[in-house]
C-alpha cells in the first residue's frame, strides 16, 4: 500500500514540455482538472435547467470530470478526451468558468416571451469581398416532380417556385 501511494506518482511520466509556446507543463493537472471541472458544475448551476448552453456545458463537463477520475496518467486523459493536451483542457476548462460568470452577467435566456426583434432592411450595396451565399438554381427534376405533384392536387405553381430560377439583385 505504502509503495503504491509513494511508488506511483514517482513512477509516473514526466512531461517535459508542451511544445506550445507560453504553456507551461502543469504536473498536477489530473487533480487541477478535476477542481476545475467540479467548480464548473457548481457555477453552471445559476443558469436556467432549460437552457441548451447549460445543457452543453453539465454534458462536457460531466465527461471530462468522469474521465479523470477514473485515469491517473496524464497521457490517458489526453488519449480518451481527444481535446489536446491536458494543459490545453485546463486553459479551456478556466476559459469557461470565466464564460459562466460573463453569461449570467449578460442573462441572454432572460428575453420576454413577447418580445419582437426588430428587422432592419437595408439596400446599401454588399462589398463584393462579403460572399452572398445565394443558392444555385435547383436541378430541372426537381420542377418537373413540383409540377407533377402540384397537377395532380389541381394546384397552380407559385411564381416563386417557376423553373426559370430568378435571383433578386
Amino acid at each position: 500500500m505504502f509503495l503504491r501511494a509513494i511508488g506511483r506518482p514517482l513512477l509516473a511520466k514526466v512531461k517535459q514540455t508542451t511544445g506550445i509556446v507560453g504553456l507551461d507543463v502543469v504536473p498536477n493537472a489530473r487533480a487541477v482538472l478535476i477542481d476545475l471541472y467540479s467548480k464548473t458544475l457548481k457555477e453552471i448551476q445559476a443558469v436556467p435547467e432549460d437552457e441548451g448552453y447549460r445543457k452543453s456545458v453539465e454534458s462536457f463537463t460531466r465527461h471530462r470530470l468522469n474521465v479523470c477520475k477514473e485515469e491517473e496518467d496524464w497521457e490517458v486523459i489526453e488519449k480518451r478526451l481527444g481535446c489536446g493536451q491536458v494543459e490545453e483542457l485546463i486553459e479551456e476548462a478556466r476559459d469557461e468558468l470565466t464564460l459562466i460568470g460573463k453569461m449570467i452577467e449578460w442573462d441572454p435566456w432572460g428575453v420576454p416571451d413577447d418580445y419582437e426583434c426588430e428587422v432592419i432592411e437595408n439596400d446599401a450595396p454588399i462589398p463584393k469581398h462579403v460572399p452572398q451565399h445565394r443558392p444555385g438554381p435547383l436541378p430541372e427534376e426537381f420542377y418537373k416532380t413540383l409540377e407533377g405533384l402540384l397537377a395532380e392536387s389541381k394546384t397552380e405553381i407559385p411564381a416563386a417556385c417557376s423553373s426559370d430560377p430568378q435571383l433578386k439583385e
